[in-house]
């Protein structure tokens, strides 16, 4: 079953800390010129839990708060949004303070075992990476065309982004199925995909409208398809997902066990399913000719 939306007296109460995104420096370019040129303004984000410290988080800081609440619903340490009374990050000491409404029930055991992740940097999740996916349901009617697929890929090319300006950042997004081409709800870059996608799950557990929860979304990243984000993706209740890189074999095990549709080196009119492609209406008559190549060893999906 979808989460239930949370009542608006019982949703947890969000500073604004937005940091800037990037910051200048000097360098020198290939001609030995110096120049003034923008980069990521990466920054460290300790969370406190009930004034106990959980960990730190390596962050741009465009929504910290969105991404603390998502990291926490992603490492499955509380269930309920509710269960949040306020988060209040504070960057003159680089602190996150999470204030629960009854504690984090177990918390020493949820976060003694920890599994260092294949991650940008060096990430880590609490428990075990497979712990709840048999129990995942996904809606077995989501679906995408290619052509609305095309329309999702053509609107992240066009969007503005620090990666543009600064590079070394990754992107997701969030989609809507609408029927026509997909809206997009939210656009999140970070230093790591794994803090973009818990940023949306973040925004996903804040929003009182049961439509934003419900199926029929996509999520987008310009990250490989790891299990773990596999398996966040699939928590979100998102059931198709695609990537500007490829997958991992984990990744791929866990999309095919949930039923999530897998699509990755999606850039112009290519891609690669790799996953349940039956949520993917093909049109290949959009894709234009097909390359001719004596080494091709692809076949034709049915």
């Amino acid at each position: 079953m979808p989460a239930q939306p949370p009542t608006l007296s019982r949703l947890p109460r969000l500073t604004t800390a937005q940091a800037p995104l990037t910051c200048e420096v000097d360098a020198v370019n290939e001609y030995g010129e110096a120049q003034k040129i923008a980069i990521p303004a990466e920054r460290a984000l300790t969370v406190y839990v009930d004034k106990r410290e959980l960990v730190t988080l390596m962050t741009l800081g465009a929504n910290p708060e969105l991404l603390v609440l998502g990291y926490l619903r992603n490492q499955r340490l509380v269930k309920d949004v509710a269960d949040i009374d306020s988060i209040t990050v504070d960057w003159d000491v680089g602190a996150a303070a999470v204030k629960t409404r009854h504690g984090i029930e177990d918390i020493e055991e949820k976060t003694s075992r920890r599994v260092v992740t294949t991650g940008c940097g060096q990430g880590s999740v609490f428990g075990g990476l497979m712990d709840e996916v048999d129990e995942i349901v996904l809606s077995a009617d989501a679906h995408i065309t290619q052509a609305q697929l095309y329309s999702l890929v053509n609107t992240i090319r066009l969007k503005e982004t620090t990666y543009k300006s600064a590079g070394s950042v990754h992107a997701c997004a969030l989609f809507a199925m609408t029927g026509g081409d997909p809206e997009m709800l939210l656009f999140v870059e970070d230093v790591g995909r794994h803090n973009a996608i818990d940023t949306i799950a973040g925004w996903m557990s804040m929003q009182n409208n049961p439509a934003v929860l419900e199926a029929g979304k996509v999520f987008y990243t310009t990250g490989r398809l790891t299990s773990e984000m596999v398996i966040k993706s699939a928590q979100m209740n998102v059931p198709i997902v695609v990537s500007r890189s490829g997958i991992t074999q984990m990744g791929h095990q866990v999309a095919q066990t949930v039923g999530l549709c897998a699509i990755g080196r999606a850039t112009n009119k290519r891609f690669v399913c790799y996953a349940n492609p039956q949520r993917l209406k093909l049109q290949p008559e959009l894709a234009g000719a097909k390359p001719v190549s004596s080494s091709s060893s692809s076949t034709t999906a049915p």
